[in-house]
């Protein structure tokens, strides 16, 4: 997999608050790259340093073998749930209406910095100092 893709993916990550949420085909989207399945395999190889339990699958459950631990986040960070959380019953998710970052302006400007960061780095080299037609400049 692209080190920048990975790089980007683990940056949109970083950058959602406490509390909120987006799912992987809402990163793959920002990051006008990729599909839910790549982010989520480049959080599942990556992603044990930026707080992974903010990007869920679509229907607002969290990363697969994971519920507990997430669940753990969620309650301590306020995320809004569905369901019931305890019990041999339990049966929740993340109430995705509530709880998907919507990000400001400010916000947007460095989801777009990191799309822009990834395209660079992607971008092939080229020496300005050799001619594309073999003439001298």
């Amino acid at each position: 997999m692209r080190t920048a893709y990975i790089d980007a993916v683990l940056s949109v990550a970083a950058l959602i608050p406490a509390g909120h949420v987006l799912s992987y085909g809402d990163i793959a989207v920002l990051l006008e790259s990729g599909g839910p399945r790549q982010v989520g395999s480049v959080l599942a190889r990556y992603g044990s340093d930026v707080p992974w339990w903010r990007v869920i699958r679509a229907g607002g459950l969290p990363p697969q073998g994971h519920d507990e631990r997430a669940l753990a986040q969620y309650l301590s960070e306020g995320t809004a749930l569905r369901g019931k959380t305890t019990g041999e019953d339990a049966s929740w998710r993340v109430d995705m209406r509530t709880a998907r970052w919507n990000p400001d302006d400010a916000q947007l400007a460095a989801l777009d910095a990191v799309r822009e960061d990834m395209a660079r780095q992607e971008a092939p080299d080229v020496d300005l100092s050799v001619p594309r037609d073999g003439l001298e400049p």
